[in-house]
C-alpha cells in the first residue's frame, strides 16, 4: 500500500474513532481526544499526499520537513517568539485590554460617551491593519513598541464594546434591590454589575488573544529589527525557504492557541457560576 493509501486509512480510522468518542465518551476524554486525533490525521494525510504526488518543497513542504526546520532552528524561533509575541503581542494586549476596561467604566457613567465614543470605536475597529501598522511604525519606530501599539489599537475596541455591553447586563430588579440597600455606584459596580459582566468581558478578551498575535506579526511586515516572526516570514518567503515559513506559522498558531486556552481557563475559574460553564462541566 502506498503512503497516500496508508494516510487515507489512518484518516478513516481517526474519523471513526472520533464518531465513537462523540457518542459514548464524556468529560475530558470527549473534549481532548477528538481534536488531537483530527490534528494528527490531518498531518498524516498531508504527509502522505505530499510524498505521493511529489509536491515540491517550495509549494508545500511535508510536515516532517517542517518539524526538521523547527528542530534545527529552536534558538532562532525562540528569539523571534520573544520579540514578536512576548514583547509585542503580550504587552499590547495587556495595555489595550486594561485601557478598554477603564474606559468602559467611564463610558458606563457618561451617556454622552456612550453615544459618542462607541460609534467611533466601531469605525476605528474597521480600519485595516495594513493601513494602521505603517503609521504606528512611523510614530513609535521599528522596535517592539510599534507592534505593541498596533496590538493596542486592534484589541482595545472589541474589549471595550463587550465590557460596555456586559456592564448593562445586570437585571434591573437586582440593581433596584442594591439601591434599596443603600449601595452607591461603586459598590453596585463591584458587587453586582462587574461580576455579571464577566462573561461578556471574557468574550472580548478571548477574541483579543488571536487579534494580538495576528497584529504583532503583520505589523512587522512594515518595519522591524532583524528579528521577529513577521520579519522572518517575509525574508524566508523572499528566499523560498518555505519550511522556515511554516515553522513560524506553527509557532504562531501554537502561541495563539495556548494564549486563548489560558484566557478560557481563567474564564472558567472566574465565571464558574454562569450557566455556560455549568453546562460544559
Amino acid at each position: 500500500m502506498s503512503g497516500l493509501g496508508i494516510a487515507i486509512v489512518f484518516w478513516l480510522a481517526a474519523w471513526g474513532a472520533n464518531v465513537w468518542i462523540a457518542r459514548h465518551a464524556r468529560g475530558r476524554l470527549a473534549a481532548l481526544v477528538p481534536p488531537v486525533l483530527f490534528g494528527v490525521a490531518v498531518l498524516v494525510l498531508w504527509e502522505g499526499a505530499v510524498r505521493a504526488f511529489a509536491v515540491p518543497e517550495v509549494i508545500l513542504p511535508a510536515p516532517s520537513v517542517v518539524a526538521g526546520a523547527i528542530g534545527g532552528n529552536l534558538g532562532l524561533l525562540w528569539g523571534d517568539f520573544v520579540q514578536t509575541i512576548v514583547k509585542g503581542a503580550f504587552s499590547g494586549y495587556a495595555m489595550g485590554c486594561g485601557a478598554a476596561l477603564v474606559v468602559a467604566v467611564l463610558v458606563d457613567r457618561s451617556p454622552m460617551l456612550t453615544r459618542g465614543l462607541l460609534p467611533v470605536g466601531n469605525f476605528v475597529a474597521a480600519l485595516p491593519i495594513v493601513g494602521v501598522a505603517p503609521i504606528m511604525v512611523t510614530w513609535f519606530g521599528f522596535g517592539w513598541q510599534s507592534k505593541a501599539a498596533v496590538v493596542f489599537a486592534m484589541v482595545f475596541f472589541p474589549v471595550l464594546v463587550n465590557a460596555v455591553a456586559g456592564l448593562g447586563a445586570a437585571e434591573r430588579m437586582h440593581r433596584d434591590l442594591m439601591r434599596t440597600y443603600g449601595s452607591g455606584y461603586w459598590t453596585t459596580l463591584f458587587k453586582l454589575r462587574l461580576p455579571a459582566a464577566m462573561p461578556f468581558i471574557f468574550n472580548g478578551l478571548k477574541i483579543a488573544t488571536t487579534l494580538a498575535v495576528i497584529g504583532a506579526i503583520v505589523a512587522e511586515f512594515f518595519g522591524s529589527p532583524t528579528r521577529g516572526m513577521g520579519f522572518r516570514i517575509s525574508t524566508a518567503v523572499g528566499s523560498l525557504a518555505l519550511p522556515m515559513v511554516w515553522a513560524q506559522i506553527f509557532v504562531a498558531a501554537l502561541a495563539g492557541t495556548l494564549f486563548y486556552g489560558f484566557v478560557a481557563l481563567v474564564e472558567a475559574k472566574v465565571t464558574f457560576w454562569h450557566p455556560s460553564q455549568r453546562m460544559r462541566g
